[in-house]
């Protein structure tokens, strides 16, 4: 192809574009935001939250982006490996597990890493501008246009603009079906603030408390939240609750809620001097889009990010989904399918909902768990539910269950994982045996 145009320069586009520049001539990406050189400038709030990169979506950032990891540490971001990563249940340590890594940073200070990266590619331009509308004739792409006027000549463009992006209204206005959307209300609520970083907690890299089966994330037993230790010597710290228990910005408010979760957190309320304002965000629902449900659409488009699925960030799939949609892209492109760009990419959308389905399956089995949420409910949902809840049981107090669990918390693995007969009998026999020692 000769011109491949990204329609969004974050995280999901610029993956986009790392993949695009093996297969086109020229790739432009354009922002509409004012991206500084260290990653300021971005207008999205929920940029100055804590953001999890889990295991596979740092196994993707190493592939497309050979040795960023090594940088991203010599400029001062933190990378966990073992104890340095610890994960809570109602502010129960768990067991330890094989494979626990992390990387501490924050999402501008990695995104604009990914950017230089992307931006050093001879076949890509980085452009300010902002997508406007497409052009389509002969049933595909044929052109990008802009808020300035311009019209951009395409082979193949990728929906990259987030949430809001606007291609359904562009499509249905040019005589093509809107993709069926599916959506689930979460009403969470989060709030992240920056600290100075000592030695207070030694190696400690990424401390993460989440609720048991029976708290539905209220301070019954301990309070949500998280911390990594981040470039800057900072610590950042993310606090999380649901519908009337949203976090706000009073930082009074916000230490004393802290002060009411696990040790890590209670040290560094204690300890270390707050550096930043209480940043919040509401998230009010989870969003998919399934373009594989069209009977027709046009060539040379692909959607991909948020765009394609928002789902609650309380669990940190948003950076590796688009990552592994950037590896579906790639998968599609290299088949026999993709050999035409300028066809309908049926093959990308079906290889993206598989993590789609499966990112999409996990949160919302979870999310299902809140009193607040009232639906959709899948087929065996008590069954579901009623398993998960003994596995998170069991992970805590059992390092071969927890090693599981994990896996499938990073993505290494699909959920259906946790379903497997040796598994569940393990989770069994650890709870009959914890239950046979009270």
């Amino acid at each position: 192809m000769k011109r491949a145009v990204v329609m969004g320069g974050s995280y999901a586009g610029l993956f986009a574009a790392r993949v695009l520049s093996e297969w086109a001539d020229e790739v432009v990406v354009l922002e509409a935001d004012g991206i500084g050189a260290d990653g300021t400038g971005w207008r999205a709030p929920h940029r100055r939250q804590l953001h999890a990169l889990l295991a596979m979506g740092h196994a993707q950032l190493e592939r497309w982006f050979p040795g960023l990891t090594a940088e991203l540490v010599a400029a001062g971001a933190c990378l966990g490996e073992g104890d340095d990563v610890r994960f809570y249940v109602d502010g129960r340590l768990k067991a330890p597990a094989d494979g626990r890594r992390m990387l501490g940073v924050t999402r501008p200070f990695l995104e604009a890493a990914v950017r230089r990266r992307v931006g050093a590619l001879p076949r890509v331009r980085l452009v300010h501008g902002q997508a406007a509308g497409l052009v389509l004739a002969g049933g595909r792409v044929r052109g990008v246009r802009t808020a300035e006027g311009d019209v951009l000549d395409a082979d193949f463009a990728v929906d990259a603009m987030g949430r809001s992006s606007r291609l359904g209204h562009w499509l249905a206005e040019s005589g093509w079906a809107q993709a069926p959307v599916e959506r689930m209300r979460v009403d969470l609520g989060y709030a992240t603030a920056a600290f100075r970083r000592g030695d207070e907690l030694g190696t400690t890299v990424v401390a993460h408390n989440t609720p048991g089966p029976a708290s539905d994330y209220q301070p019954t037993l301990c309070e949500p939240g998280a911390l990594a230790a981040v470039e800057g010597d900072r610590w950042s710290v993310v606090l999380a609750g649901y519908a009337g228990y949203r976090p706000g910005s009073d930082p009074k408010e916000f230490l004393a809620r802290m002060r009411r979760g696990i040790e890590p957190l209670r040290t560094v309320a204690d300890t270390c001097e707050m550096t930043s304002e209480v940043a919040t965000f509401h998230f009010r629902e989870s969003v998919r889009r399934d373009y594989g449900r069209l009977d027709r659409f046009p060539g040379g488009l692909v959607v991909v990010g948020d765009a394609l699925a928002s789902v609650n960030p309380v669990y940190g799939q948003g950076l590796t989904l688009a990552a592994l949609q950037a590896n579906s892209l790639a998968a599609h492109l290299r088949s026999g399918a993709g050999a035409d760009p300028g066809a309908p990419a049926w093959g990308y959308f079906r290889r993206a909902g598989v993590v789609v389905d499966a990112a999409w399956q996990l949160s919302t089995t979870a999310d299902l768990a809140q009193p607040h949420v009232t639906g959709p409910y899948p087929p065996g949902y008590r069954l579901l539910r009623w398993a998960g809840d003994r596995l998170t049981e069991a992970s805590v107090l059992d390092s071969e269950v927890n090693t599981t669990y994990l896996k499938v918390v990073n993505m290494l693995e699909h959920p259906r994982t946790l379903t497997r007969p040796a598994v569940l009998l393990r989770a069994a026999r650890v709870l009959l045996a914890a239950d046979g020692r009270r």
